[in-house]
């Protein structure tokens, strides 16, 4: 719960960083700060690295989360609000569901079912009745959001057995540095970093610290102890914290359809978690 209300907060600043900066240049920037401050504390902890045999799967698992994921992510949030950004992507709990029950990793239930189907019918609501307080085009951001949580639902489904071989910190700090390291290389054709003022610079440096080593070490650590479903549905908290700072930060109006939206994306994470 509080990676993903913490993740609010990274929509937000993402938002608000979207039109100065290439979303594989901002992607960039939040995990090579994150990487440069997980890994020495993964070196002084002395925790195990993952194994030889794991090295080519964490790699590869760290391009999908810190490299396609914030991608996807960005480029949405050029395109979209950040209150519908952060529903969109509240499609985590049932994508992530339905991959884990494809591959054989967790059984659904009846009662988590209901849970994920009420939350999508708050998304489905705040989605398509809100669109005169949403940008133009909106509606691409809101696909490329989905398209970011399908990839992280992948994460969610196949970290889990690489996470418990090692300890959480190492295989987070591998994988957001390879992460980092794919965007630097996608990023170095759009051009490099625009200059920006100081208050820009102190978002991102937000987005490294708060947004990338804490958010996704509390991420990891929840998938070492939980279901995927169980981690992926606490995604409720993120359009909350999303809503109330865009509306604070950026003035992004709040509608009481998307509301009642936000109120039953909560009421189906009530139920499901219950389960």
């Amino acid at each position: 719960m509080l990676s993903s209300g913490l993740g609010g907060s990274a929509i937000v600043a993402t938002r608000h960083l979207s039109g100065a900066v290439d979303p594989a240049v901002l992607g960039c920037l939040r995990f090579a700060v994150g990487a440069a401050i997980l890994l020495p504390i993964a070196l002084l902890a002395r925790g195990p690295w993952p194994a030889r045999r794991d090295w080519p799967g964490t790699i590869l698992l760290g391009l999908v989360l810190f490299g396609i994921f914030p991608w996807l992510f960005n480029a949405a949030l050029a395109l979209t609000s950040a209150a519908r950004g952060a529903l969109a992507l509240s499609t985590l709990p049932p994508l992530t569901m339905a991959m884990a029950a494809l591959l054989g990793v967790e059984r659904p239930s009846l009662r988590k079912s209901a849970g994920v189907a009420m939350a999508m019918t708050g998304v489905a609501l705040a989605l398509a009745a809100d669109l005169g307080h949403s940008p133009a085009g909106a509606w691409r951001g809101d696909l490329l959001m989905i398209a970011a949580a399908l990839v992280m639902a992948f994460y969610n489904v196949w970290s889990r057995p690489y996470i418990r071989r090692s300890a959480v910190l190492p295989h987070t700090a591998v994988g957001m540095a390879a992460g980092a390291g794919f965007l630097f290389l996608a990023g170095v054709p759009a051009g490099g970093l625009p200059p920006l003022p100081a208050a820009d610079w102190l978002a991102v440096a937000y987005l490294g610290v708060v947004c990338a080593a804490l958010v996704f070490w509390l991420w990891a650590f929840a998938l070492a102890h939980a279901t995927p479903t169980r981690v992926a549905i606490t995604v409720c908290a993120n359009p909350v914290t999303a809503s109330i700072l865009g509306l604070v930060l950026l003035g992004e109006p709040v509608g009481i359809v998307l509301v009642a939206g936000l109120a039953a994306v909560g009421g189906g994470i009530a139920l499901a978690s219950r389960d």
